[in-house]
């Protein structure tokens, strides 16, 4: 894909722009492009590299009818609507922890500012003011530490913190307890923390549990006189409640790297005398730029060079080794869905898809991903991909589960996907051999060995002499070369599957002809020649 185009909209490194170019892309190195230059343009391009203040919207996306990876030099992913980009089938991959040492500095140099006082101190002196008394601080040995988040920033946060002598307490979720202890941070509750900490600094990412988590009612279970500072994220805070709370000196002073609106305009909190403001540069250094932006160029690169998937936020991420050892089963299982898909006689209401053997210990999902893909674009779909498949399922109501077993079941490694609705159930299984060779192993309960060939021939028929015979004089007499012949049977239901693998593919004429022999019950064509 080295003839995709790339549009860099934000100002990173130069040295990004040598690296695509490197790599044998051409890109499009434009920090200053207008928004209605970017909404004509961005039709032409594959891929959009930004950082935060390109938003990549639903009206943006819409027009970006090429667009297939939007990469954020950088964590924060609030500039690009989520959901669009997955319903429009466009990666996305950001750069978490590259900017995580100077996110976490800047934290330590607020949290100084305001034990200090530095900036007020700085000002007065600017003014010609020799004022010692005003400006006497407090310590940093002793006090407590609060930490909503212990990611990679928070994490760093903290070892800088204990070096300053300060207990550092946390509460995060989604952290273990082993962490935590190499750490040396003890985890608490959310209200415990907040009712300890001596200074309190935000590192949760956004969302609906954490928005305006610093509000009325959390600053009330506060110690009074606590010293708020933020780098994460302003819909963390409700600034009015903050104001509040700064005049009633239950919050003695707070710094923010961050606000609700950006650029903001609340100036009565960001003149605050016992505010330190600063525009959003938490993460704005000369070495976490330029790694952000060398950091996401690469990850763009494996993309379209190899397929593989880091630090995406709308699919599943698949490592180097990882792509390297699903790599065959995504076409196994993209074969295997479009089969089904063609091949099926059901409304769809729930798609079942389990991984037996070796493929259950591995990466998954984006093999289910590629299945959903085969089974839509089967019934004519031709706009979903591997990255919005899933959300494909969830517009049209379609149940996706998917689960694993060790159990080997005859194959080192087998795919089995069900589709089903409240009447019946329809399935196929297909297992990878030797030498990468693509098997369908078994339709509907029945066993047999079929090669995955480009033109298919289905037939369901009852297990009667004859059958073979009369469908290969149709094929021949028609000019229909067969590669491939494969028989299954159910001898107690007195039924059979045959598959046939064909050179190219049948008219619907001869298909028709091969649908009114008295044996066949079912018959359909199926091409496997298209991803």
């Amino acid at each position: 894909m080295t003839h995709s185009r790339i549009l860099i909209s934000d100002s990173l490194s130069p040295g990004v722009a040598d690296l695509l170019q490197g790599a044998g892309f051409a890109p499009e190195f434009r920090p200053d492009i207008s928004r209605s230059e970017l909404l004509g343009r961005i039709g032409d391009f594959h891929v959009l590299l930004v950082r935060s203040k390109t938003q990549v919207d639903a009206e943006l996306l819409n027009k970006a009818a090429q667009l297939k990876v939007v990469g954020r030099a950088g964590a924060g992913v609030d500039n690009i609507d989520l959901d669009a980009a997955t319903h429009k089938g466009v990666l996305v991959m950001n750069t978490p922890g590259g900017n995580s040492i100077s996110a976490a500095e800047h934290t330590l140099a607020l949290l100084l500012g305001l034990a200090r006082r530095i900036p007020l101190a700085d000002t007065s002196m600017k003014q010609g003011q020799w004022e010692k008394k005003k400006f006497e601080g407090t310590e940093l040995l002793g006090k407590v530490l609060g930490l909503l988040g212990l990611g990679k920033i928070g994490s760093e946060v903290s070892k800088r913190a204990r070096a300053f002598g300060m207990t550092v307490v946390a509460y995060d979720p989604y952290i273990s307890d082993k962490f935590a202890r190499e750490l040396e941070v003890q985890l608490l509750s959310l209200e415990e923390v907040l009712a300890r900490a001596d200074f309190l600094s935000l590192h949760l990412p956004l969302g609906d549990a954490t928005e305006r988590l610093v509000n009325d009612d959390t600053i009330q279970k506060m110690k009074p006189g606590i010293r708020l500072i933020n780098c994460a994220r302003g819909g963390l805070v409700d600034e009015e409640a903050l104001m509040r709370a700064l005049a009633s000196g239950r919050v003695a002073a707070a710094a923010l790297d961050v606000f609700q609106q950006e650029p903001s305009t609340n100036f009565g909190l960001i003149r605050h005398p016992n505010v330190i403001a600063t525009p959003h540069i938490a993460g704005s250094t000369q070495e976490a730029q330029e790694k952000v932006g060398f950091e996401i160029a690469q990850q763009v690169i494996d993309y379209l060079r190899d397929g593989v998937v880091r630090n995406a936020v709308n699919f599943a991420s698949i490592s180097s080794r990882e792509f390297e050892q699903i790599s065959p089963y995504l076409e196994l299982g993209e074969k295997l869905g479009s089969l089904l898909g063609q091949i099926s006689r059901i409304r769809v209401g729930e798609v079942g898809i389990r991984y037996y053997g070796e493929l259950a210990l591995l990466n998954y999902k984006p093999v289910s991903s590629c299945i959903l893909k085969g089974l839509f674009r089967a019934m004519g779909i031709e706009s979903v991909n591997m990255i919005s498949a899933f959300n494909e399922a969830r517009e049209r109501r379609i149940l996706v589960t998917e689960t694993s077993s060790s159990r080997e079941r005859g194959f080192r490694n087998l795919i089995s996907i069900q589709l089903r609705n409240e009447a019946r159930m329809e399935w196929v299984e297909g297992a990878l051999l030797h030498r990468g060779n693509l098997r369908l192993v078994s339709v509907d309960g029945i066993g047999l060995e079929s090669p995955l060939g480009k033109f298919l021939l289905f037939i369901r028929n009852q297990d009667q002499p004859g059958v073979i015979g009369q469908v290969g004089t149709l094929l021949g007499n028609n000019g229909i070369n067969i590669a491939n012949f494969t028989l299954g049977r159910h001898e107690e239901r007195g039924e059979a599957i045959g598959v046939v693998s064909t050179d190219s593919p049948l008219s619907p004429e001869l298909a028709r002809k091969i649908r009114e022999l008295p044996a066949v019950a079912f018959a359909a064509t199926a091409r496997l020649d298209w991803s």
